[in-house]
């Protein structure tokens, strides 16, 4: 559930304008338009181990597949929550604080509140609007538990503007 409400806040952002886990690579370079790092501490309770879109690279006007794995160290309860700022280049564009659980239930997701501790996938799809700009997005999820401690932190990047290959453009 908190990775799906944490993807979800990620989703919402751009459609509106495990501490026992080997260390992974700073940064995972998924394609050329995207990629997402675990900026969290070993420490705090969720890390995202993988994560995977469909299609690859991500087109506006189309569905966008999520595909989230992480591991949750313990039980996330009512109340988490994650603040998202989401930049366009140094111009913060959004700002907000989401009730993870809350999102959760809103999209109908199959992992709700209180969540257990372990391993857990989700998959989610939404439609992503045409009228995103050709501008690169930079993603900063903050998530935190009912006590206010450090459950998450999740650096996502992903860049619509079309590429260019030897003068052709390409999508």
């Amino acid at each position: 559930m908190a990775r799906f409400a944490i993807l979800a806040v990620f989703l919402t952002a751009f459609a509106t304008a495990a501490t026992a886990l080997p260390q992974q690579e700073a940064l995972s370079q998924l394609s050329d338009k995207w990629s997402w790092n675990d900026c969290g501490a070993s420490n705090i309770p969720l890390h995202v181990t993988s994560i995977s879109i469909s299609p690859d690279p991500p087109k506006t006007g189309e569905d966008l597949t999520v595909t989230a794995r992480g591991t949750l160290s313990s039980d996330l309860k009512e109340g988490a929550y994650a603040d998202v700022a989401v930049k366009v280049g140094r111009i913060k564009i959004l700002q907000k604080e989401f009730d993870l659980c809350e999102e959760a239930r809103s999209a109908n997701a199959s992992i709700q509140c209180p969540v257990t501790a372990g391993e857990h996938e989700i998959t989610h799809t939404v439609k992503l609007p045409k009228e995103i700009p050709p501008a690169p997005f930079n993603v900063h999820i903050d998530g935190y538990t009912i006590d206010d401690e450090d459950l998450l932190c999740l650096d996502l990047t992903i860049d619509f503007r079309k590429s260019r290959f030897f003068g052709f453009v390409q999508d």
